[in-house]
């Protein structure tokens, strides 16, 4: 063979690799056809009971969706957090709850299905005996409805109360002497959002009416699908059918287990996909998982 036909072939090869990689990101974006599929995403995590190692866990998952966040070239930033208790390994703090905003094109699409319950199975490091312990963290996804695209969840200035405070951080000392941070209350539900990311009142007060929009839409959703499940029950009367009906949302809706001990493997309960490589995946290397779940 000569020179010239291998140069041909490389660059036939790499023509082919193209079109693959074209046909692949088309394909996606034909299962990524949802409403508010395109729009940003909010993204919140929520430790379990467990104390330590369930706050810790919940810290670990969000680093993981930074990085995953990073790797897309999407902007991730944190809106609300509140902070555990301290101690363990290097004194670390881990956190009981987090929203987080999550910027760009087909960012709700992506993430939209890594919404449940994330098991982590390890060697406790806030343990003096090294036990083996499971953790639980709740991860919800939401899309960011702006008020112009939002037509479904109308909110009334009467229909909120909105309370100031000061920002705090670790440990509870505070990080802004001005009441800047912002506890909107919507009073007909008791959803209630802050947000404590901006030095300004008002960039804080915009981004929590956001995620109090986007939960309001996620309520209305659910009552909907109950209505429907409602509808189909007296329609055909099948209980027994029903009762093995998964939850959408709840704490007994696992969708992946993480395992760290006594063997290393991430697999997705509901894609099967798995990998062994567990650092990896926490280091935000998410997109086999995340494009086996957009294709159920």
């Amino acid at each position: 063979m000569s020179e010239g036909d291998e140069s041909l072939i490389k660059e036939i090869e790499k023509k082919i690799q193209v079109l693959e990689d074209r046909i692949k990101k088309e394909e996606l974006r034909v299962f990524l056809s949802g409403k508010y599929d395109k729009e940003s995403a909010i993204l919140s995590i929520y430790a379990g009971a467990g104390g330590q190692d369930a706050q810790d866990w919940a810290t670990m998952l969000l680093r993981m969706y930074e990085r995953y966040a990073a790797f897309r070239g999407y902007k991730a930033k944190v809106l609300h957090q509140s902070f555990g208790e301290g101690g363990g390994p290097e004194g670390r703090i881990g956190i009981k709850s987090v929203i987080m905003e999550v910027k760009g094109h087909y960012a709700y699409g992506f993430l939209k299905k890594e919404a449940g319950v994330h098991r982590l199975v390890r060697l406790s490091p806030f343990s003096t005996k090294k036990l083996r312990h499971t953790s639980f963290a709740l991860v919800e996804v939401l899309p960011e409805i702006s008020e112009d695209i939002g037509e479904e969840v109308e909110i009334k200035p009467e229909d909120i109360r909105v309370d100031t405070f000061r920002a705090s951080g670790p440990g509870g000392q505070y990080v802004n002497r001005r009441e800047s941070a912002i506890r909107i209350t919507h009073l007909a539900t008791g959803i209630s959002v802050s947000c404590q990311s901006e030095r300004l009142q008002g960039l804080n007060r915009e981004k929590a009416m956001k995620v109090l929009r986007a939960k309001l839409y996620q309520l209305k959703v659910v009552e909907q699908k109950k209505e429907i499940k409602e509808i189909k029950k007296e329609l055909s009367g099948d209980d027994k059918a029903r009762q093995g009906e998964q939850v959408s949302v709840g704490w007994g809706n696992q969708i992946r287990s993480y395992v760290l001990h006594p063997y290393k493997l991430v697999k997705d309960l509901r894609t099967k996909v798995e990998a062994s490589n567990v650092e990896r995946v926490l280091d935000g290397a998410l997109d086999e998982f995340i494009e086996a779940e957009i294709k159920l």
